[in-house]
């Protein structure tokens, strides 16, 4: 499939999937079963597409740097240490591990 082809139908997807959006009526979205999975939708999408990105490699499950990396994020998070800090220790870890040949 040319490359500009498959641009041209995810551009046209987007659009698509953005209007399907705002053309839902606003009655739709007062309903609490609606409003609460709407709130839930953003963190369940960023869970799967970091177990993804992270223990993924093409088209095999791998553990490797990366989650440890997540692993230390996790624990960090359990002892309630700043945004900034979870992602410092997450990268600190990550390139330790790999600086080790993991």
């Amino acid at each position: 499939m040319n490359t500009w082809i498959a641009i041209g139908m995810t551009a046209v997807g987007c659009y698509a999937v953005k209007l399907a959006g705002l053309l839902v009526p606003a009655g739709a979205m007062e309903r609490p079963l609606v409003r609460r999975l709407a709130a839930l939708l953003p963190v369940a999408l960023l869970a799967a597409l970091t177990a993804q990105q992270t223990f993924s490699d093409g088209h095999a499950l791998v553990l490797d740097a990366r989650a440890a990396g997540v692993a230390a994020a996790a624990v960090a998070l359990v002892l309630r240490a700043p945004f900034l800090v979870v992602v410092a220790v997450a990268v600190a870890v990550t390139a330790g591990v790999r600086m080790l040949g993991g």
